[in-house]
């Protein structure tokens, strides 16, 4: 019987694992036909997920062949379309699989609503290792059952905003995706998010790739103006406008989709649908950190704040004490 890690060996193996690179090395393939491949990124809890399972269900009426993946280790993308259901993750399918010395199937992982397939990567357990790195084993496993085969119009990527990490930022990494739709909201911390994911399409754009930004859904609009000030500052263009509207909230919150033809959202998603199909990919502008808070006015931001720099007597407190001096003073000749 093989003794269980000390507290001290499980805490090393942690820090081996976060201080590896990732190689980003997911193996790539042709598809057989012409897929457009689009990464979606946004800061959590802006309605990412309800934009997306709305885009996937009208694409889908629309008669597109849609496939909507969750790379976002919260799993919480393919809820709203299947009604708050949550879905086994690939992740997690695949480790009770490989226990059990069996093979994962597509139909242990991916699932149908009103002509959109969905499935989610998953993540590692809390505190238990790297979700960048889980992404990047979830599609080793989409590889192997055999994505580059798979007959789509549109494979939508749906990860969370924080593209710090190499396992998040894959699809710009490695241009996995032909462009990226960022969905963002008139705050400062989701135009925060919004201006990253086109830091790191500038990045890599320079490195040689070719991954562009499509456009920016401004969702939960209030008329403020800030996200379309910072479409026009980083110059992307505004795919579509959600309003902050109650109804819309509630049908999120109770899961229910809204994105049906001939009904009072129908257009609104039509409309969505039809610019990301056809938005081009473009290289965009980000902003410097003041340059993102000049979008907001003073008052909101504390942008009128002057930084007043901290003493060493400041830090020591009450412990603080004058050093003596070492200078030598000579008395006059």
């Amino acid at each position: 019987m093989t003794d269980a890690p000390t507290l001290k060996e499980f805490d090393q193996r942690l820090r081996d694992e976060a201080a590896e690179e990732p190689t980003l090395e997911v193996p790539q393939g042709e598809p057989k036909k012409k897929t457009q491949v689009i990464a979606i990124y946004g800061k959590g809890g802006i309605g990412k997920s309800f934009t997306l399972a709305n885009l996937s269900y009208m694409m889908a009426q629309l008669g597109k062949r849609v496939l909507l993946i969750g790379c976002d280790p919260k799993s919480d993308t393919t809820s709203l379309l299947f009604g708050g259901k949550a879905c086994p993750t690939i992740i997690e399918t695949s480790a009770k699989k490989k226990l059990a010395g069996e093979e994962v199937k597509i139909g242990d992982v991916c699932f149908k609503r009103g002509g959109v397939f969905a499935m989610e990567l998953g993540g590692p357990e809390v505190g238990r290792g790297c979700g960048g790195r889980g992404i990047i084993h979830g599609f080793e496993l989409l590889e192997k059952l055999g994505f580059h085969d798979w007959d789509f119009d549109y494979v939508l990527l749906d990860f969370l905003g924080d593209v710090v990490c190499g396992g998040f930022g894959l699809p710009i990494a490695r241009d996995m995706a032909q462009k990226v739709i960022l969905v963002g909201s008139n705050d400062l911390q989701s135009l925060y998010v919004t201006n990253n994911v086109c830091s790191a399409v500038e990045y890599f754009r320079k490195m040689g790739g070719n991954v562009g930004v499509a456009g920016l859904v401004i969702n939960k609009d209030d008329g403020t103006g800030e996200a379309q000030a910072f479409a026009k500052a980083v110059d992307i263009p505004i795919l579509a406008t959600i309003p902050a509207d109650e109804e819309l909230r509630r049908k999120s919150a109770n899961y229910q989709i809204v994105a049906i033809p001939d009904t009072k959202w129908g257009p609104l998603f039509e409309g969505l649908a039809n610019a990301v199909g056809e938005a081009l990919p473009i290289r965009p502008k980000p902003l410097t950190q003041d340059g993102l808070l000049d979008l907001f006015t003073p008052e909101a931001v504390g942008a009128d704040f002057v930084l007043d720099p901290a003493t060493d007597a400041d830090m020591r407190g009450k412990n603080f004490a004058p050093k003596k001096s070492l200078e030598v003073v000579y008395d006059d000749a």
